[in-house]
């Protein structure tokens, strides 16, 4: 073969190598987005989320997924909180489908452990992440909002108690659902360029639209916080008096936009019925002589009394009502052993998250959106079981992937490769 002829091929081989490389590439974004994408539809359990995660995360798995000892903390701590649902179930003569709920439990923990181990090993997945979320939360506000105005035949599927749910069960996780594509479009608006910040403006008023029509106390309470606290993080954050004042007059007017379609949407009689009953800050189930809060007390009591908690579910059937908390839901469905998992697990997240989180660094704006959105879940938990919210353990994975990412970069540093 000449030496013409073989530089030819070399460099037919490259090329080759280089578009498959790209092909896989664009087949692991696409992969990844159109999951988190499906996470926006769970009008009905199994959703298509889990069908598909299921075989995702085998197929990656097969391919060669790598949990790096950066990530091991969060599969020891999620592995020990299902652990210690098993041993709840000891406290039960009767099964029933308790089993089941608790592989839904360690399914979510894998997926969380999943999208940590990517985003670690691809940083560049986090853009296809937070798109897809947007996307997913766009058209699931979109359709929430429409189904509570009753704007097509059919309309109601997509709202629950005669509130916006899109296609979500519950209204109170929906509304929760739309924070972080929320924030992260505030971000954007508060710090990018002014044609980015006004494309970005019409998807954050249908998905902060969206939280609205929910009429989830939750949810109104966790925008408004995650709100105030990235202003407050993004002052904080800037470097020059121009982006402070450019900040500071943006959410100014942001905050003014979003009391103008409060007032407008008040002027309609049914919402504003509705927005005055679910406005107040103690409901009549909750204050009640076995309302929330007493179960609260009652709950503890039993935990104290119980180490092996009292089995998955039982709370609710015994009170009438689900614990609606989630460290009293660690304790009771799964035992001191998984209390003291999930307590260690969210505060190690906390701390680390914090650590890293005014460091420059290409990942920063996800970094920080998630973060305090994790932050506000966290406070929500306190209120609200977020168990089985397939978002919040999306979160936790994502936080602990930019944490192993920050991890691996100042080691590079360190070591001056």
């Amino acid at each position: 073969m000449s030496l013409l002829a073989y530089d030819r091929v070399s460099t037919d081989l490259v090329s080759r190598a280089v578009i498959d490389a790209k092909l896989v590439s664009l087949m692991k974004l696409g992969a990844i987005g159109l999951g988190v994408f499906l996470s926006g539809f769970v009008i009905r359990e199994p959703a298509p989320y889990e069908l598909y995660m299921v075989g995702l995360i085998g197929v990656w798995a097969f391919a060669g997924l790598r949990i790096s000892r950066r990530i091991a903390p969060l599969l020891v701590l999620l592995i020990a909180f299902n652990v210690g649902g098993l041993i709840s179930l000891t406290q039960l003569s009767d099964l029933g489908t308790i089993p089941l709920y608790i592989a839904v439990s360690l399914f979510l923990a894998l997926t969380s452990v999943f999208f940590a181990a990517v985003v670690e090993a691809e940083a560049e997945l986090l853009s296809t992440v937070f798109r897809a979320w947007v996307a997913a939360a766009t058209a699931t506000a979109l359709v929430g909002i429409l189904g509570y105005f009753h704007a097509f035949p059919g309309a109601e599927m997509f709202t629950k108690f005669g509130r916006a749910a899109g296609v979500f069960e519950d209204p109170n996780v929906f509304g929760p659902f739309l924070t972080l594509p929320a924030i992260y479009l505030l971000y954007q608006i508060l710090t990018a360029r002014t044609g980015q910040a006004l494309l970005a403006t019409l998807p954050f008023l249908i998905v902060t639209g969206g939280i609205f029509f929910s009429f989830s106390r939750g949810a109104w309470g966790l925008l408004v916080f995650t709100a105030g606290l990235l202003t407050v993080t993004l002052f904080l954050n800037a470097r020059r008096g121009t982006e402070r004042l450019r900040i500071a007059v943006t959410a100014l007017l942001a905050l003014a936009g979003i009391m103008l379609a409060l007032l407008l949407a008040l002027q309609i009689p049914a919402v504003s019925e509705l927005f005055t009953q679910r406005a107040q800050l103690v409901q009549d189930y909750d204050g009640a002589r076995l309302g929330r809060f007493a179960r609260f007390g009652i709950g503890f009591a039993w935990a104290t009394e119980n180490p092996f908690g009292i089995g998955p579910l039982q709370f609710g059937q015994i009170l009438g009502e689900d614990t609606h908390n989630i460290w009293l839901k660690a304790l009771l469905d799964y035992s001191w052993l998984g209390f003291a998992a999930y307590l260690t697990l969210i505060l190690w997240s906390l701390m680390a998250g914090f650590r890293i989180l005014f460091r420059r660094r290409p990942w920063q704006p996800y970094l920080i959106c998630v973060y305090i959105v994790f932050v506000g879940h966290v406070a929500l938990g306190t209120v609200i079981d977020t168990d089985h919210w397939r978002h919040f353990y999306l979160l936790l994975g994502l936080l602990w992937g930019m944490i192993a990412l920050d991890q691996r970069y100042m080691a590079k540093q360190t070591s001056g490769v």
